[in-house]
């Protein structure tokens, strides 16, 4: 008996480079999956897909040093540990897997990776069973531990738990609520503009962010922004500057007023204040712009564009729609919501800078069935 399941990929909505420091943040699966067919047997865990090399992960040591860091190789028996080691069965299986979510663009190709090899593990094995947070946590410590990101949890709740969900990652377990809104259709569609720019080679760039907001956490004495206090950053931000740099002051100062944006917008969305929501992920941009600092590599300043794109963007919309930097930046999306009627006056923008087919529409998606055939 074989098995086939999908798993979405996921847009951030609000909360930009918040999780990793216990932060909120409002995030949505989207119809863009990957699928797997599988079949349990044999001694390893053999994972195919065409236009790749074969992936295989034998299962009698999963440790981080039987694998190679910064592989599909490593996501995986990162994820096969966790779940060994959380007492779930895990034995082997081969697995054909296609995706259309774009590799290295930001749309949690990597995430969604992780949580399919979690999934299979748990409907082949443990009667899909395991819960969604714990494949999300095991799918994190494939990325952190045995492939060396040092990402937070978002991608990989959103895919995990599909349909827009606002998480607060305040304790090591999430809290999650399902959002139920129908303000991205059909009046409004939700886009991504394709840059043409990969997230693959900018873990330095994407490591950067976290580091020095934990540099601005250990100077007021906490692990985590989430445990400081914003009055007590501002008090000592003279300090700060000189012991961490303005450019971590600045991250942490998105930090703070990010992780407020947050619920704002999740109310909004509940509601359907449309005014509200849009003023929320205007200000979530340029947040991310003029303070978190991710629009584009520092090692590339002559490549800008996820700037222009936003430039453009802003440009057709003329204050009727937003636009912001899509995920962890530096380089691949930008997210964009606009009235139905101005989709091709976008394209229309964006194509001829950007390449054809650049601008694509975005669906909320649940998260992905199961079946055995």
């Amino acid at each position: 008996m074989k098995l086939r399941l999908s798993v979405p990929g996921r847009t951030e909505l609000a909360g930009n480079h918040t999780d990793h420091q216990g932060g909120r943040v409002l995030a949505a699966a989207v119809d863009l999956c990957l699928w797997a067919e599988a079949e349990p047997g044999g001694e390893a865990v053999v994972l195919r897909s065409r236009g790749f090399r074969d992936i295989r992960v034998g299962l009698e040591d999963l440790s981080p040093a039987a694998g190679r860091p910064g592989t599909a190789e490593a996501l995986a028996r990162g994820a096969l540990e966790y779940l060994r080691r959380e007492g779930w069965r895990v034995e082997g299986f081969t697995a054909d897997l296609r995706s259309d979510i774009p590799v290295g663009a930001g749309l949690s190709s990597s995430a969604a990776f992780g949580v399919t090899v979690g999934r299979l593990v748990s409907e082949l094995f443990n009667g899909g069973e395991i819960p969604p947070l714990t494949l999300a946590l095991a799918a994190q410590y494939g990325e952190n531990v045995h492939f060396g990101k040092p990402c937070g949890l978002m991608d990989e709740c959103a895919c995990a738990l599909g349909g827009v969900s606002f998480l607060d990652f305040r304790d090591p377990l999430p809290a999650a609520e399902t959002i139920e809104t129908g303000l991205f259709a059909p009046e409004w569609t939700l886009l991504l503009a394709d840059t043409g720019g990969s997230h693959r080679d900018l873990t330095a760039d994407y490591a950067s962010i976290p580091a020095d907001m934990k540099a601005v956490a250990a100077f007021l004495g906490r692990e985590r922004l989430r445990d400081a206090e914003e009055a007590d950053f501002l008090a000592a931000l003279p300090e700060v500057r000189a012991v961490c740099g303005d450019r971590a002051a600045l991250r942490a100062l998105h930090f703070f007023e990010e992780d407020r944006r947050v619920p704002e917008m999740a109310a909004a969305l509940k509601t359907g204040d449309v005014k509200a929501y849009l003023r929320g992920m205007d200000a979530s941009g340029r947040s991310s712009a003029e303070l978190l600092q991710n629009q584009f590599s520092p090692s590339s300043p002559a490549a800008q564009p996820i700037p222009l794109a936003l430039a453009l963007c802003r440009r057709v919309l003329g204050g009727e729609g937003a636009a912001r930097v899509h995920g962890g930046g530096f380089a691949g999306m930008v997210q964009i919501l606009a009235p139905a009627e101005r989709k091709e006056v976008l394209r229309a923008a964006l194509e001829p800078v950007f390449g054809a087919g650049c601008l694509r529409e975005l669906h909320v998606a649940k998260a992905g069935a199961a079946e055995f055939f």
